[in-house]
């Protein structure tokens, strides 16, 4: 099965042991990350005619008993070309990662699906989680499958439909009267007092392990020649630093050559700690105060992997931009009309993002671009 080493520790380099229970360095406030031995090679054609979706990447995941494995059908999602959308902005090679596909309808089922299974295999039964929404109604159903125990801390205003999932699950839902970092903090607090797993975005090393196999799939799509933008809406970061992390992975392996995607951060005009960073030069993300958007899984005020999330956007050469609320509307409209995809507002944040790059000529028309839906529409009807 997997080829997992050790965990370390990308600011000081300290390594962990990986079969043991881990949540991150507490000497520099980081997240770790899975580090696997790939000096032996790896037949990617082999992979590729696997079924299983993310697990058929097994080489290159932590679980090392597949008996521990908790599978929904995650992954494999479509990647879909919008040819009328790409056409009107003058773009020719334009497509967009579909992650609607994924078990709960988001890409959170990728990230929940790895933490579990691993956490499982060194005896974790019970979990708490913060989210704005998506990640809680993932966890209490991948708890479900497992038989596992789940808490999920939420805010208050968060959709509808994703407190309706969570019970529907059989999780207990706990409601904050405040944003996710209020819900981070109460989800600790309960981990501490019960012995419950704190799932949270970066705490503990696995989920973005699961968000990584996004940019696998990528390289898999594209004939391991990796396209020159990705767009991605930007929260606690995961999935961005999973695909840096994947790609780098996958260069070591000898799969693809040196290009490499410039790598685009998107947000919320009312919330974007991670874009005022990279226009002001910052090495950290400061809090962002008052934080209020129509994207639920943008209001994430601050980002507790904010260095490797900056650090993957300015190795990459690539950039960040925050839309509006109005802006994100709109593209979802589109999206739903011109290509028949009804996409969550932080997927419509991509491309609302991606004109703004179009305007500024920072991106070529011939260029092959991947935007990434991170979720359903339906969600938020």
């Amino acid at each position: 099965m997997s080829r997992l080493v050790y965990l370390e520790c990308p600011e000081c380099g300290e390594r962990h042991d990986s079969d043991q229970l881990q949540t991150y360095c507490l000497n520099c406030e980081s997240p770790l990350l899975a580090r696997y031995d790939l000096s032996s090679p790896i037949d990617r054609n082999a992979i590729s005619a696997r079924t299983g979706g993310i697990w058929r990447w097994r080489e290159v995941l932590p679980v090392q008993d597949e008996s521990f494995i908790v599978y929904l059908g995650e992954g494999d999602t479509p990647l879909v070309r919008i040819p009328k959308i790409s056409a009107a902005m003058g773009l020719e090679n334009l497509s967009v990662k579909d992650e609607s596909a994924n078990p709960t309808g988001t890409f959170k089922a990728r990230g929940l699906a790895v933490a579990l299974s691993k956490a499982a295999e060194l005896g974790v039964d019970k979990f708490v989680i913060p989210t704005a929404g998506n990640a809680g109604g993932a966890l209490a159903a991948y708890a479900a499958k497992g038989g596992f125990e789940a808490h999920v801390f939420m805010p208050q205003d968060a959709p509808l439909l994703n407190k309706m999932e969570v019970k529907a699950a059989g999780a207990h839902l706990h409601l904050v009267d405040g944003l996710i970092d209020l819900a981070g903090e109460q989800a600790a607090k309960l981990s501490s007092q019960n012995g419950c797993f704190n799932v949270s975005t970066f705490k503990e090393p696995y989920r973005v392990e699961g968000k990584k196999i996004m940019g696998y799939e990528l390289a898999q799509a594209f004939d391991w020649h990796l396209p020159d933008v990705i767009v991605y809406p930007t929260g606690g970061g995961t999935g961005l630093v999973g695909m840096w992390k994947a790609f780098a992975e996958m260069r070591e392996l000898g799969w693809i050559d040196s290009h490499l995607p410039r790598m685009v951060s998107v947000q919320s005009t009312g919330c974007a700690p991670v874009i005022r960073a990279l226009e002001t030069g910052a090495e950290r993300v400061d809090y962002w105060e008052n934080a209020s958007t129509y994207a639920a899984g943008l209001r994430t005020p601050g980002a507790f992997a904010d260095r490797l999330i900056l650090r993957a956007v300015r190795e990459s050469d690539g950039t960040g931009v925050a839309v509006s609320d109005d802006e994100i509307r709109r593209a979802q409209v589109q999206l739903a009309r011109e290509a028949g995809l009804l996409v969550c507002p932080e997927g419509a944040a991509s491309l609302a993002g991606l004109k703004k790059l179009v305007e500024s000529d920072w991106i070529r028309a011939d260029e092959n671009i991947v935007l990434f839906n991170t979720g359903s529409g339906l969600k938020y009807l």
